[in-house]
């Protein structure tokens, strides 16, 4: 058994295709609008999506998907819907797998963090239902009149800058107990762990 006093660190997940099936943020643009408005905006962004295969930026892209369908939402309905969409979607993107490994390092005292390239506000409801100390994720501005500006605060949270924001909640020496990614944007934050899972966990719900 581990020493109840023993500091047994960070542990860090990333969110879309870890703790989850697939990506929320797009799950969550579809869910939000008919399935008219989803094919409008698509079509829409097909120009960013084009330009992404030169310059290969997905902060780009998703400030473009952020314009198109949430550009004006006021925060406060913005995170009614999150709520909603949290307690609709869980059971069904939530991997049993990996939620059973979150529970054994929160048993053990580890402190919680989730670093996703998602937007915050979108995945909160999910942190909070899973009782995670600390969210990082991609920030979104909103204007003076507390609506969604339709730009991204800073960068992208991704690769290198997951990394960087670790760095500025817990000092620039952190060093993770243990981090699981599956994607090459996680591949930084997986280099600082001394337990590194990538790709591990496979259950659908």
């Amino acid at each position: 058994m581990d020493d109840p006093a023993e500091d047994m660190g960070v542990v860090a997940f990333d969110f879309d295709g870890t703790l989850t099936t697939r990506d929320s943020f797009t799950t969550f643009l579809k869910w939000r609008v008919s399935r008219a408005r989803y094919a409008r905006g698509m079509r829409r962004l097909a120009p960013a999506a084009g330009a992404y295969l030169f310059h290969r930026n997905r902060g780009r892209i998703k400030a473009a998907a952020v314009r198109e369908f949430l550009k004006g939402v006021p925060r406060a309905q913005l995170e009614a819907e999150a709520r909603a969409f949290a307690e609709a979607f869980a059971p069904r993107l939530l991997r049993p797998d990996a939620l059973h490994t979150w529970r054994r390092w929160r048993e053990r005292r580890a402190t919680m963090v989730i670093v996703t390239a998602s937007p915050d506000i979108i995945v909160q409801p999910f942190a909070r239902g899973l009782g995670a100390d600390h969210l990082i994720g991609t920030r979104l501005v909103f204007d003076a009149e507390d609506r969604v500006a339709g730009v991204i605060d800073g960068r992208n949270c991704r690769g290198p800058e997951k990394v960087l924001r670790l760095q500025a909640q817990f000092g620039a020496d952190i060093r993770l107990r243990a981090a699981y990614g599956d994607t090459s944007g996680d591949r930084e934050m997986l280099k600082i762990a001394d337990e590194a899972g990538y790709r591990v966990f496979k259950d659908v719900p």
